[in-house]
């Protein structure tokens, strides 16, 4: 029987969540009272989250723990922490998930997990997101004109999640009777729509638009997103993190020319709208800029949660000044 362990890695949000739902009920069937924990491994220590397994608890039947952002476990001691739980042959009542937005992870981590307990998300290849569209609505009994689909898929993230919650939004504003088009899309997804940090590396990554530009629009976004249920500056830095990590891979599989289609899917690049993005980018920041970002980014993560709540929207202010403006060099004295 496989250890009590999963991986669910990738940018396929919708299937990720789905793979992790199904552990959980079968885990609730059998522990009907388990405590549930979502622990960030980029705001806490992997220790920290395996202590609550191993420590288990009194008053419930099991522990499920869920680890996001399983792709910065590469250090030794913490491959470590994991085998040791496993060689000590922990029981089925508790259950450790780990998450990714990345498609793979480190290889030892990886290795620790059985095969059948680990699962790739790949995003929808180009040709099968028109017809998910058009399916999704047509379970729930709407119609929908092709033409709006495609506006859609051109507006919205490529993960069934996004797609799914977008497609759920415009069915409460229309009856079953009405057949949504193109109108409809635009009015109610461009007028509604929620930021996020993935929103706000979309907004700033416009080649056509000034440095000067991309930053006012880029502090508009950030001041809606701060005014949003996920308003979190840990999120916020999680978000933008995880979109520099991509465009580092972007600059890399092209070091050597245009790769092709298999390899774009295969590191998180299957979708027009997701392949343009990262192009733009790419034409914004070079590969050295984009790792000096990822420093920037740590540095201010780091900053806010020793520095209290106080300064924080100034320190988000001010990394986006050192990531849309310097591109990636700090910002050491003041300027005008």
């Amino acid at each position: 029987m496989a250890a009590p362990i999963y991986l669910f890695s990738g940018p396929e949000f919708g299937k990720r969540d789905s793979y992790l739902e199904d552990v959980k009920k079968s885990a609730h069937k059998k522990y009907p009272e388990l405590d549930e924990h979502h622990i960030y491994l980029l705001e806490s220590p992997l220790a920290k989250a395996m202590s609550i397994l191993e420590n288990g608890t009194l008053f419930s039947d099991g522990v499920f723990l869920v680890c996001k952002n399983a792709e910065v476990i590469k250090r030794k001691e913490d491959i470590e922490i994991i085998k040791n739980w496993l060689d000590s042959k922990p029981s089925d009542n508790a259950i450790l998930v780990f998450i990714s937005d990345e498609i793979s992870v480190d290889s030892k981590l990886e290795k620790l997990i059985p095969a059948e307990n680990r699962k790739k998300c790949w995003e929808m290849y180009e040709n099968e997101r028109l017809p998910w569209i058009k399916n999704y609505f047509a379970k729930k009994g709407y119609g929908i004109e092709e033409e709006a689909c495609q506006l859609i898929l051109d507006m919205v993230e490529n993960n069934t999640q996004t797609l799914g919650n977008e497609c759920s939004r415009l069915m409460l504003c229309f009856p079953q009777s009405h057949e949504i088009n193109c109108d409809d899309v635009e009015s109610v997804l461009t007028h509604n729509r929620e930021e996020s940090a993935f929103t706000l590396f979309n907004t700033i990554c416009h080649p056509e638009d000034t440095k000067e530009k991309r930053f006012e629009n880029g502090l508009n976004i950030l001041q809606k997103v701060r005014l949003s249920k996920d308003n979190s500056s840990v999120q916020i830095i999680a978000g933008l993190t995880s979109c520099f990590r991509r465009l580092i891979v972007w600059h890399r599989i092209h070091e050597n020319g245009s790769p092709d289609d298999f390899t774009l899917k295969t590191k998180g690049f299957s979708g027009v709208t997701i392949k343009s993005q990262y192009r733009n980018a790419a034409k914004i920041w070079n590969l050295g800029q984009a790792t000096a970002i990822l420093a920037i980014l740590a540095s201010t993560d780091m900053e806010i949660r020793s520095g209290g709540s106080f300064m924080e929207d100034l320190m988000l202010q001010k990394m986006l000044y050192e990531i849309i403006v310097k591109k990636g060099a700090q910002l050491l004295t003041y300027e005008a």
